[in-house]
């Protein structure tokens, strides 16, 4: 059996809850209780989260074996240190675990108990600055969901957790398991570490009616030209109409939304499916395998076979 801690402390999110979730599905899918996991707290008994629901935890002690540690995150990480219960205990007891891992903001716990020194690491994008500052030895990676290095794992903020908890499925189960778990947890798709936190359409954040069409246009004919004759064509504006009401509401001309749309497609499909690179070029768009590269190195930083290699 595979032992299961979650830290929290007074007002920690109560989203990381939904982590351990993950793996009571995984216990259902395989059929046995392969995992058993438990709340702790550094003194034990009720703690309030931070929406004012409680729920009861063990204390931490020495005597306490677990093979995964997942640290909560609260929503003040820089005005809210950790216990020196919970600090003592993730530098000396958690250190014997097979990996620990910061849920959200939970990465200001483990950083504050010298675990991220050196180390690739992420967080909530808000507060990715604030953990930078505040320790500038972590060699941060603010834009990806979940990063491992070595037996640490931190994620991003909010759901981001549940991404990581599945990532670690995998890597116990397996991949069948782990698409099984995300499907009966109606998850609308599995987000590798490698992937960014933030989405193209949100970003856009377009407000009227007529740009909301022309991008989800857009995004269903990524595999076609798209124009602004075209795009401007499927919501009956002129090219004109259309590039300004780009300009003003989102700040790009149409030629860049669209390059956006395609990176984003492009990294779903190198997660998610074995298609070859140069399909999934031809699919969303660009147009050839070279040029997308050329695109995902300035967007990401990295070549679109990073995500690849890295599952």
């Amino acid at each position: 059996m595979h032992r299961i801690g979650l830290i929290v402390a007074d007002n920690f999110q109560v989203l990381a809850l939904s982590t351990l979730s993950v793996f009571e599905f995984a216990n259902l899918v395989v059929g046995e209780a392969f995992y058993q996991p438990t709340v702790y707290s550094g003194r034990g008994g009720p703690v309030r989260s931070s929406s004012g629901v409680s729920i009861d935890s063990v204390a931490l002690s020495d005597e306490v074996v677990v093979d995964t540690w997942l640290v909560a995150g609260v929503l003040m990480p820089a005005s809210q240190p950790a216990s020196g219960e919970t600090i003592n205990f993730l530098q000396t007891t958690a250190r014997q675990a097979r990996r620990i891992a910061g849920v959200c903001t939970g990465a200001f716990v483990l950083a504050q108990a010298g675990l991220l020194e050196n180390k690739r690491a992420t967080t909530h994008w808000a507060h990715a600055q604030s953990l930078k500052t505040l320790h500038p030895s972590i060699r941060l990676d603010e834009d990806r969901i979940f990063i491992i290095d070595e037996a640490i794992w931190t994620s991003a903020g909010m759901t981001a957790a549940l991404d990581m908890a599945l990532g670690m499925v995998e890597k116990d189960l397996g991949e069948t398991i782990a698409r099984d778990v995300a499907h009966r947890l109606v998850m609308n798709q599995r987000r590798a570490g490698g992937q960014t936190q933030h989405s193209q359409m949100l970003a856009l954040a377009p407000r009227s009616d007529r740009l909301q069409r022309a991008l989800e246009y857009a995004r269903n004919n990524l595999n076609k030209s798209l124009t602004v004759e075209i795009l401007a064509d499927a919501v009956h504006l002129s090219a004109r109409q259309l590039s300004r009401l780009f300009r003003t509401e989102t700040g790009k001309s149409p030629a860049k939304a669209i390059e956006g749309l395609r990176l984003e497609a492009a990294r779903l499909m190198i997660e998610q499916s074995r298609l070859s690179l140069d399909v999934i070029a031809r699919e969303s768009g660009f147009r050839d395998r070279r040029h997308m590269r050329e695109v995902f190195v300035r967007g990401y930083g990295v070549p679109p076979q990073s995500l690849r290699s890295g599952r």
